[in-house]
């Protein structure tokens, strides 16, 4: 390995290292528990913990924690010495497969949704053996899900866990029907990619607005933008190339895969890619990625942007999930084969993929959105919040052939499994890109652009694995009882024709960003939820309920603890947003436009004949401040009443349609005088000095 290398991995407990350091009936013991064919018993788990704390200890750790991820969206850990008094009260190491295997942190101050009392603080961590130990910041990090005292989930891990082991299982019901008998399961395998912008660390720290909702709530826009493209694929500026090499450098002693890096469309703007892993160790990794991100840009002077629309004018940023499923012997799902059979399979799975977004449309658009992303889906580079689907015109031209009925005669002399015998010859590039689609396929994966770049990943790919499960589950339920594999294999062409019938009108190939897609959209029926406190009632659906409690990756209760806690979120984020403008308006804005105000006004008393310019000055000044205190005032009645609403939905409901308007009122205002003031009064750092400094 060259020398850059060299550390990879080095901070991980990984599978590797659990078969050198273990005794091989422990290993084999623990890689059953992996595969859901047994449980660790105490010696074992002591075993494990007694290796894994002299490895942790080896290199550097002090402390052990489980590392969790509560329902805030973050992560989180308590931390616990390796430390312990013997019996003569000297100190000792000290690990055990209890300490490994379960933690009792305080749940008390969690987002529970009313699943348990402010006064019943415990809550129960439980190691999460499909992801591996590491090391970070000298402690050693057990993943863990994190549940109540009674059992119910209160993190977005373990319905993500449940999620993944029942897409697994249905899928592996169609791929043996369908005559690989083989194949014992199918895992969900995940590529995000994250975007993300930096700036010079002083001028975040001058901006309360940054330091406190992660966006610019007021700002003009500086004179060059993103017209030229000149910033996208760029060189990239010295201190973020140093940056990268830091955050590469950490990814990889974690053992993340991180292959690409490049400027993105705005200017300030980046995006790190890794490669491709299982479902839960991507979240995982995800999670880890943008912690280091943000502590690495501290370490260079610099603040890291996770924010979906930290400035207005210029793109936002996301993080495209590419979701895929992969066989236990690596055989791609959604990759066309050389066999007519494995293409009826990699037809069934396309469909089945599309019956479960059209379906679940509104789940889908939910489990992507947060408060800042809704600045910017539908705009400028983002999807719309319109579900659609983009398979590109080679795949689609197959589906409506076969929904047709339809096939060409070089077809039918190659076999009788027509038309899809030319599919093991489609290359991956076999269409352009429609980077305004939501959901796009793009050659062996599904990429659903819409996740807002600081979210966690967890909740979208719980609702991909959920959806798709319960679509695959509806094939395997058709295709069952049939007798000869051939009827099977020309009864999963008629489901596929029945899907396409039923489903088409979510496959749409043309410009998402039109206001004719809009207009077409609503007649084809498709839903438009405009914001994410809205997309939250879909929680409440009897089919959706059903489906989730069905498959056993949420219980009504958490579902109905999860909206709980969605609104509660929305209307907390959005009032601290509306706290912080009003008290940048009161401590900035307005005492900067004052002692314009006084300079300019006393210039004029100080000649006979004041200039024009200085007049027309004097009077806008005037009427921006007027607009400016009168904006105020409005946002300042209008959140009171808010406060008053005691219905955390209502409440979120009336800042999206009516506080957000005023917000968007009152900025408008201030960003008028920002485009016209002197710097000498007005001292917040601007959009020029923020995205162009590097």
């Amino acid at each position: 390995m060259e020398k850059p290398f060299e550390e990879f991995g080095s901070l991980v407990f990984s599978e590797s290292m659990m078969k050198e350091r273990l005794p091989k009936p422990v290993y084999l013991s623990w890689k059953k528990t992996v595969a859901n064919e047994g449980t660790l018993d105490r010696p074992t788990a002591d075993s494990i913990a007694h290796a894994m704390k002299r490895w942790a200890l080896e290199n550097g750790a002090t402390h052990y924690t489980h590392w969790f991820q509560p329902l805030t969206g973050t992560t989180a850990e308590k931390h616990d010495a390796f430390l312990d008094p013997d019996s003569l009260g000297e100190p000792m190491t000290h690990f055990s497969g209890k300490n490994l295997i379960k933690g009792e942190p305080d749940a008390s101050s969690f987002p529970s949704g009313g699943l348990r009392a402010t006064f019943e603080a415990r809550g129960y961590t439980y190691w999460d053996v499909t992801s591996p130990a590491f090391i970070k910041d000298g402690v050693l990090c057990i993943p863990t899900v994190f549940v109540s005292y009674n059992g119910e989930s209160l993190d977005k891990k373990d319905p993500l866990l449940k999620s993944i082991k029942a897409v697994s299982q249905a899928a592996t019901r169609v791929v043996n029907l369908l005559g690989d008998k083989d194949v014992k399961s199918c895992m969900p395998v995940v590529g995000l990619e994250q975007e993300y912008f930096l700036i010079d660390r002083e001028y975040f720290d001058k901006r309360p607005d940054l330091r406190l909702t992660g966006r610019t709530l007021f700002g003009a826009p500086a004179s060059k933008g993103q017209e030229l493209s000149d910033h996208y694929f760029g060189a990239l500026p010295g201190r973020v190339s140093e940056f990268m090499k830091d955050v590469n450098h950490e990814l990889w002693k974690l053992g993340i895969y991180a292959k690409t890096e490049h400027n993105e469309v705005a200017p300030g703007q980046f995006e790190l890619a890794p490669v491709y892993t299982s479902c839960n160790m991507a979240v995982d990794d995800n999670q880890l990625t943008m912690e280091i991100l943000t502590k690495t840009a501290a370490k260079h002077g610099l603040a890291c942007l996770l924010h979906e629309k930290p400035f207005e004018g210029i793109n936002g940023s996301g993080k495209h999930n590419n979701w895929s499923l992969t066989t236990d012997a690596g055989q791609n799902l959604f990759s066309p084969g050389d066999k007519p059979a494995e293409n009826i399979r990699f037809l069934l799975f396309v469909c089945a993929f599309i019956q479960a977004v059209d379906e679940n449309a509104v789940l889908l658009r939910m489990s992507a959105s947060c408060a800042g992303n809704d600045h910017r889906l539908g705009a400028d580079e983002a999807p719309p919040a319109i579900i659609s689907i983009y398979l590109g015109s080679y795949i689609e031209q197959i589906l409506y052939g076969i929904y047709m009925g339809k096939t060409s005669k070089k077809e039918k002399r190659n076999t009788e499994f027509s038309p899809i015998s030319g599919l093991s010859y489609i290359p991956h590039d076999n269409s352009d890109r429609n980077r305004t689609s939501p959901v796009a396929f793009t050659g062996n994966k599904f990429e659903f652009r819409m996740l807002g770049s600081s979210m966690s990943a967890a909740v979208a790919n719980t609702v991909i694995n959920a959806i798709m499960a319960d679509s695959l589950n509806r094939v395997a339920d058709e295709l069952e009882g049939i007798k000869y594999l051939q009827d099977v294999r020309a009864k999963a062409l008629d489901i596929c024709r029945d899907i396409i019938d039923k489903h088409k009108r979510v496959l749409f190939s043309g410009d998402g960003y039109s206001d004719a897609w809009v207009k077409e959209a609503a007649r084809r029926g498709l839903p438009n939820v405009r914001s994410f406190i809205e997309s939250i009632e879909v929680l409440d659906d009897e089919k959706t309920v059903a489906m989730l409690t069905g498959l056993g990756i949420y219980s009504e209760k958490e579902l109905a603890a999860r909206k709980a806690i969605y609104a509660d979120q929305y209307v907390s984020i959005m009032g601290i947003e509306v706290k912080t403008m009003l008290s940048m308006v009161r401590k900035h804005v307005l005492p900067a436009m004052s002692e314009e105000l006084k300079f300019y006004g006393e210039t004029m008393q100080t000649v006979t004949k004041p200039p024009k310019y200085i007049k027309d000055r004097v009077s806008e000044l005037e009427k921006l401040i007027d607009l400016v205190y009168t904006g105020t005032q409005k946002l300042e009645k209008e959140y009171a009443e808010v406060r008053a609403i005691t219905s955390s939905e209502k409440a979120g409901l009336r800042i999206y349609n009516e506080t957000s308007v005023l917000m968007k009122e009152l900025r408008s205002a201030v960003d008028r005088y920002e485009a016209i003031a002197s710097d000498r009064f007005y001292r917040l750092p601007g959009y020029e000095e923020m995205l162009f400094s590097l």
